[in-house]
């Protein structure tokens, strides 16, 4: 079977066994365990989309029960599956996609506003409760920034507000707009630490209703407003901002168009700061399938994408830092935290949709732990002289 030398031509470390929709079973690499990990096919088609496209199909066939495993969890396969692929293309089709890339990349990265607000809905809109089930407290939907490997979900969100906060370098009654401001959690605690004024904007109606209550439940209603806006329809002017989590939903076409209107944003003096996931390695197709069942239209960029576009924008990069297993951390504690809490997620959900969350947040935990998956943090400025000229004031 061709789906068989394939695999043995991937597994150089370790391996399993594989046993086929006919019963029929293989070795599979060299499996380092008494008891291998089993990968169990339940459907016979399976024996050639593996092949021609695992990238989309193994993640569908493990949502729909087609494929099982056994001796170990889906981290287990995954790892040791990513362990030995690392940041390398793995099938046929990626392979020809190459020779396509640009043009598909911007095919599945044409965010209008329209496409952007129901892009937002098809992930953020589906449950309140479902994301009380695996965030911290304060909802942050974005990576931590964890001082140890051990240290609490709790503690590295915080750590990550602190983070950003100093990155900013705030001065007093300074204005701030915060785009794609989610739950709210970071303008909240921005308007609490610095006493700035802080305008949040995002196109879930269901993060921005959760959000004006957090402001009145914090009494931060004269100094935290919270906007159902995109940014491209912004005209005031800011001092600072910032933006966690949203650049990745913004669309490979529209670049120019983000970081221009930064810059047209801030006022001369003014600081802005980037948090998005990116890629180590060059420009490559959105990963199919988180773009056909999580995020649509979501993208993560290269280094090599976003310098011109910034450059192009006049602004400049005044402080760039990668944050490199971090939301594997943050992802490993989600994952875990959605495991513990499956019987509430399916009084919710049934048990397809809550084997795709697991293999959503496995798949990019390992990702982030194993592949080219990181987050870049960009601080950009329009003037040199904006930040002190070393970065004593972060830390």
């Amino acid at each position: 079977m061709q789906l068989v030398s394939f695999l043995n031509e991937l597994f150089k470390e370790d391996g399993f066994i594989l046993i086929d929709a006919n019963s029929k079973k293989y070795i599979i690499g060299n499996p380092k365990k008494k008891e291998p990990i089993k990968l169990i096919l339940l459907d016979k088609k399976l024996h050639y989309k593996l092949l021609l496209y695992p990238d989309l199909y193994f993640g569908e066939a493990y949502t729909d029960g087609t494929l099982e495993i056994k001796n170990g969890s889906l981290t287990d396969f995954l790892e040791m599956t990513m362990k030995n692929i690392g940041i390398n293309e793995i099938n046929i089709f990626g392979k020809i996609l190459k020779k396509i890339r640009g043009t598909y990349r911007y095919l599945t990265s044409f965010n209008i506003e329209e496409k952007s607000r129901d892009n937002v809905a098809h992930h953020y809109d589906i449950s309140e409760n479902l994301y009380d089930l695996f965030l911290d407290s304060k909802r942050q939907y974005s990576c931590a920034y964890f001082k140890s490997e051990n240290e609490s979900l709790e503690s590295a969100q915080n750590n990550k507000i602190d983070h950003l906060i100093k990155k900013l370098n705030f001065k007093s009654n300074q204005k701030i707009l915060d785009i794609g401001s989610g739950w709210g959690s970071l303008a909240i605690e921005i308007a609490k630490k610095t006493k700035c004024e802080v305008i949040g904007i995002t196109l879930s109606e269901n993060q921005y209703k959760y959000s004006l209550n957090k402001a009145k439940e914090n009494n931060l209603e004269n100094q935290v407003q919270f906007k159902l806006a995109d940014y491209r329809n912004l005209t005031e002017k800011f001092d600072r901002i910032v933006s966690v989590g949203m650049f990745e939903h913004v669309g490979r076409k529209f670049y120019k168009t983000f970081f221009r209107q930064v810059n047209n944003l801030l006022n001369d003096d003014g600081l802005a700061l980037i948090h998005t996931i990116g890629s180590v390695v060059g420009p490559r197709d959105p990963q199919p399938w988180i773009t056909k069942y999580i995020f649509p239209g979501g993208y993560t960029p290269s280094i090599s994408e976003l310098a011109v576009p910034i450059e192009k924008s006049g602004l400049i990069i005044s402080d760039l830092e990668v944050l490199r297993k971090h939301y594997s951390l943050t992802l490993r504690n989600w994952k875990e935290r959605c495991i513990s809490n499956k019987s509430k997620i399916l009084e919710m959900f049934d048990e397809k949709f809550f084997r795709m969350w697991e293999f959503y947040l496995t798949s990019c935990e390992l990702a982030f732990k194993w592949g080219d998956q990181v987050v870049f943090q960009f601080q950009l400025a329009k003037d040199q002289t904006t930040v002190p000229i070393t970065r004593d004031y972060i830390y």
